[in-house]
């Protein structure tokens, strides 16, 4: 019995420490100085302002005056809504340096709404043109005048910057928002009114420093940083650390893809569409006095431009909540954002399932109830056979603490008589483990839904619940989830080890305390799952108790 205790223990301390680890690997300390840009990526300008395409997307550009980058002084703030979030556009570069989200709350102050793009944290999404004299995300635009908000009736409108006219070339940034549509089009228009032949590129970037969200803890720790996709190299991660070390692994260079800055429930991404060339960079800001600032970001050639010649360059900015159904509609594999790591082919059909049950009950509170029985019943059969070798494992508990008496200073004729009991009685040490196994990767996968679903963030279930992603206010689970598991640890075999049995009688405090800190949605799926849990192992033990399943050593005592 002890063996069985012990390897139950293990794999429940295991699994927690697999999250947890997983959890530090995304914490973002203090990083060290920018290194050496990586052979064959796009390298930075020696001033930090603009990234320079690698000779494979590289032409030879005209040579016209450069334009001299404008003081951010100077600069004003454009206010922009749409029905869904309202954002603020610097004419320093036509940067978009602040959004708010209509339809979600702050972390901290449900009283405000929630910041994405913001100063707080340097998140900025920049553009510009590379090519002597053409207008980059430091160079002062001049905005046109135009609708501000989305009007009534109307499903879209543009806000445009020009630039500087420098020998010729008329640059003008515009912006297309669209009613219900976190997309947003980010284009260049070039129009080439010089005498040479231009040879442009544009890229599009990300700049963020390395702040946690609101709502990061050293509980709840989640992945911030990059992540870039390609048909041929999938998915990729990439943290801040590995980017200011130069140990940055992604995909340079592709005819497909997207580049996104990723953070718990939200994501910023550039999604070019179509198979244009384009090379994927990543780099520590340089002239950052803070030093922790990081810029992400991709390049696209623009058309050859003679003299008269126009040409447009145009890339989808995502910005908004992590919502699987519409990042899979922007790009191809962005709602991998939502990451579930190596258990992504259990939990994604989990989720599935989950927002099929809310669409029946309207509450994603009640959703997680209804699915954790569900997949309850899914694993009855199993529970039942652990649960059934439990209840007799618990029958023998008195015979094992008379062999282990009897035994003391006899460790091999101890191991020798027990194994004999359960030969004797028919009953495996380790026949409640397997079970147990099997359910593992589905439950940690459940845990991770809940986690990473953005439909929990301001999702009410009842009365204090007001927010299924945040802690429990008043505590009422978690002190449920401890009297659940004091319950559990009573109907379990008492280990006829004191020490272990201590150990045992302290794990319901010991997490109930750590749950103190979780979001209320994943402590009720505990809560629901060990209440189904002990009504099973209660019937299940009173039966075999009261039954004729009795020990053949205790009926042979009575003969």
């Amino acid at each position: 019995m002890d063996t069985r205790r012990l390897m139950l223990l293990l794999v429940f301390g295991l699994s927690l420490f697999m999250l947890w680890d997983a959890w530090q690997k995304h914490q973002n300390p203090q990083l060290a100085p920018q290194a050496q840009t990586q052979g064959g990526a796009p390298a930075a300008a020696a001033d930090g302002v603009t990234p320079q395409p690698s000779s494979g997307l590289k032409a030879a550009a005209g040579q016209i005056e450069t334009a001299a980058p404008a003081a951010a002084a100077a600069a004003e703030k454009l206010s922009v809504s749409t029905d869904l979030f309202k954002v603020e556009i610097s004419t320093q570069g036509g940067d978009l340096v602040w959004q708010e989200l209509a339809r979600f709350s702050a972390h901290s102050d449900k009283t405000r709404l929630f910041e994405l793009f913001s100063p707080k944290h340097k998140y900025a999404a920049q553009t510009g043109l590379i090519g002597d004299g053409l207008p980059n995300h430091k160079t002062l635009l001049k905005p046109v005048p135009g609708p501000r908000e989305l009007a009534e009736g109307e499903d879209s409108f543009q806000v445009r910057l020009e630039a500087p006219v420098v020998g010729g070339v008329k640059a003008t940034k515009v912006y297309t928002f669209r009613r219900g549509s976190y997309l947003i089009d980010v284009a260049w228009e070039i129009e080439n009114g010089g005498k040479q032949t231009l040879t442009p590129h544009a890229y599009f970037q990300l700049q963020r420093d390395q702040t946690p969200p609101e709502g990061d803890s050293f509980m709840l720790s989640t992945f911030t940083g990059a992540a870039v996709y390609t048909e041929a190299e999938k998915y990729q991660k990439v943290a801040y650390k590995d980017i200011a070390e130069g140990k940055a692994k992604f995909a340079k260079q592709g005819n497909d893809g997207w580049l996104a800055m990723v953070q718990h429930y939200f994501v910023t991404a550039w999604a070019p569409q179509g198979d244009a060339p384009r090379e994927f960079y990543m780099r520590k800001v340089a002239d950052d006095p803070s030093g922790g600032l990081y810029a992400t970001g991709l390049i696209l050639p623009v058309a050859q431009l003679a003299p008269g010649a126009k040409a447009e360059v145009k890339v989808p900015l995502f910005a908004g909540p992590q919502e699987q159904a519409t990042l899979k509609q922007v790009a191809p594999g962005l709602d991998l954002v939502v990451d579930y790591g190596w258990l992504h082919i259990i939990a994604a059909p989990i989720f599935w399932a989950l927002e099929f049950i809310n669409k029946l009950v309207g509450n994603w509170g009640w959703s997680i109830v209804v699915l954790t029985i569900l997949i309850k019943l899914a694993f009855f059969p199993l529970s039942a056979a652990s649960y059934k070798s439990m209840a007799k494992m618990r029958q023998m508990t008195p015979r094992l603490v008379q062999l282990k008496e009897r035994f003391a200073d006899d460790k091999a004729r101890l191991n020798q008589e027990m194994m004999k009991l359960y030969q004797t009685e028919k009953i495996n040490p380790l026949g409640g483990c397997l079970p147990i196994l099997i359910q593992i990767p589905v439950f940690i996968a459940l845990y991770w839904v809940l986690l990473g679903a953005v439909e929990m963030r301001d999702a009410p279930w009842i009365l204090w619940i007001k927010d299924l992603s945040a802690a429990d206010p008043y505590y009422v689970l978690p002190v449920i989830m401890m009297a659940s598991m004091f319950i559990q640890t009573k109907l379990n075999p008492t280990p006829p080890d004191p020490i272990q049995a201590k150990v045992m009688m302290m794990m319901p405090l010991i997490f109930g305390v750590m749950f103190f800190f979780f979001p209320a949605g994943l402590v009720l799926y505990w809560v629901v799952n060990n209440i189904l849990s002990i009504a099973q192992q209660w019937q299940i033990t009173r039966m075999i108790e009261a039954g004729g399943d009795k020990p053949k050593a205790a009926n042979d005592a009575k003969a």
